[in-house]
């Protein structure tokens, strides 16, 4: 293929929004994609630090077939805004990952400590906005024919956090706790993806949602070492551990997957 940066072509050609595409998680997807081919488009709140991003991609993969546009989640006409230049651009959005991550000044108190204002602004903007644009690609993909979206959900959406692995452990200055508006949302897209795939039942659009462990951010020793209990083997995850994940949900091998949680976290749910 004459591209050392080329995995594979399984998503060639593949015009794939990853929404938060200059987030932690999200800069690890959009390199997954241009990997294998695709176009990626990096959407993102942060205009400044995608357009940094997009220059380091292109100057690392020496390829133009990437974009970067500015995307709030929670606004409805930022997300139309970005379908109508997507399409006049490339003609089609194959798929649409959401690995956004909003969230207010008072993000992560303790339980005793969280204000029902905090609440119900970050559940509006975390869940809402997942909502949102999950329900303005979908009828955008009634229109195409076809389409593909990809939330990212959490361990902490399926189980009761484990408290103790926070013993000790202070982040930033911080105290680290499990937000209750963390697990809450995590559920939440959870069963949003169930829903939206049996509900667009018939129009050949798909929504399956990753779920991961813990992805390490330069945490605490003590608290890799408690978190490290929970697991088989590896403990804290790095963001290139779910790109296969993504990669297999995104190509068409997954055709027939709908509706899914796919948890990748060494054990720790077991």
């Amino acid at each position: 293929m004459g591209d050392k940066h080329i995995k594979s072509e399984l998503l060639k050609d593949k015009v794939i929004v990853i929404a938060g595409g200059a987030g932690l998680i999200g800069r690890s997807f959009v390199e997954m994609v241009i990997e294998n081919a695709g176009i990626a488009i990096i959407a993102d709140i942060n205009e400044e630090q995608s357009n940094k991003f997009l220059y380091d991609c292109k100057s690392k993969y020496g390829k133009d077939s990437l974009s970067a546009i500015t995307l709030d989640i929670t606004s409805k006409s930022s997300i139309i805004n970005m379908i109508n230049i997507l399409v006049k651009k490339y003609n089609k959005i194959d798929a649409f990952i959401n690995s956004t991550y909003p969230r207010n000044e008072n993000w992560g108190r303790p339980f005793e400590e969280v204000e029902f204002e905090d609440f119900c602004a970050n559940v509006n903007m975390q869940l809402g906005g997942s909502f949102l644009g999950t329900r303005e690609l979908c009828l955008f993909y009634k229109k195409q024919g076809y389409g593909n979206i990809i939330n990212i959900s959490s361990i902490q959406g399926i189980m009761a956090p484990k408290f103790d692995t926070y013993e000790g452990a202070v982040f930033n200055g911080k105290q680290m706790t499990s937000s209750a508006e963390y697990a809450i949302i995590k559920a939440g897209i959870i069963h949003l993806t169930r829903y939206i795939a049996k509900y667009f039942k018939g129009y050949n659009i798909r929504c399956n949602c990753i779920s991961p462990g813990g992805i390490y951010s330069g945490q605490p020793e003590i608290f890799l070492k408690n978190y490290q209990k929970y697991c088989l083997s590896k403990g804290m995850l790095n963001t290139e551990d779910l790109k296969g994940t993504l990669l297999f949900l995104l190509s068409d091998m997954s055709e027939y997957v709908n509706g899914q949680n796919i948890v990748v976290d060494d054990g720790w749910t077991l």
